[in-house]
This record gives structure tokens, sequence and C-alpha cells, in this order.
């Protein structure tokens, strides 16, 4: 029980819109269900960001509304129906302009935490 606990408390929690910002990164890289976005998210991240569905697809459904991204139902790798997300034009603009703004909350960030470097 122990792993469970420790686990939980090194969760980072993600930033307001952080969350967006790494479902259309991960589309930038071709279409992917649910599943496999949190996966991409999860191994892309050394194990460190864990998305769970309670975050993830009312984060779908709202980049979808801002058409941001699009979906569509196909057959999975697995045979299974699953739904595939994919990055719209109007997507990856927005997918650089979240890009910029967290490089821009980067750089503040580092400015504040090491300022000797600066």
């Amino acid at each position: 029980m122990p792993e469970k606990k420790e686990r939980y408390q090194n969760r980072i929690e993600l930033l307001q819109g952080t969350l967006d910002l790494l479902i259309l990164q991960t589309l930038q890289w071709g279409p992917q269900h649910g599943y496999g976005i949190s996966v991409a998210i999860r191994n892309r991240s050394g194990e460190i960001l864990q998305v769970d569905t309670g975050s993830l697809y009312p984060a779908l459904h709202r980049l979808q509304k801002q058409k941001w991204i699009k979906a569509e139902w196909r057959v999975s790798e697995n045979k299974q129906r699953a739904k595939y997300y994919q990055l719209t034009a109007a997507g990856k603009k927005q997918l650089t302009r979240e890009r910029t703004k967290w490089s821009q909350l980067s750089d503040a960030m580092a400015g504040v935490l090491n300022p000797e470097q600066m």
C-alpha cells in the first residue's frame, strides 16, 4: 500500500491548460485514440505525467468543441472500435500559440528559481 501512497504524493498537478497543450502536441505526431494519447503522454514524460480518464475525455471534448481536434470512429490495432482524434489546421495554430506561451512561462519560472543564471 505505501507504493500507491508514494505515487500519489509524487504526482505532479498540471497547470490549467497544460493538458490541452499535451494533447495537442501528442496529436501532432498523428491520429490517436484516447488511451493511446494517455500512454504517449505517460511514456514521453518518463512516467511522470499520468492523465486519468476523468481529465482526458472532458479535455478532448473541449478541444473538439473549439475545433482544434476532430474525431472519427475506427477499428483499433486490437480490433476494438475506438474514437480516433486528429489535429485540425486550427489546432496546429493553437499548438504553436500554446507552445510559445509555455516557453515564456518556463523562462519566467527559470528566472525566479535560478536568478543567478539570468
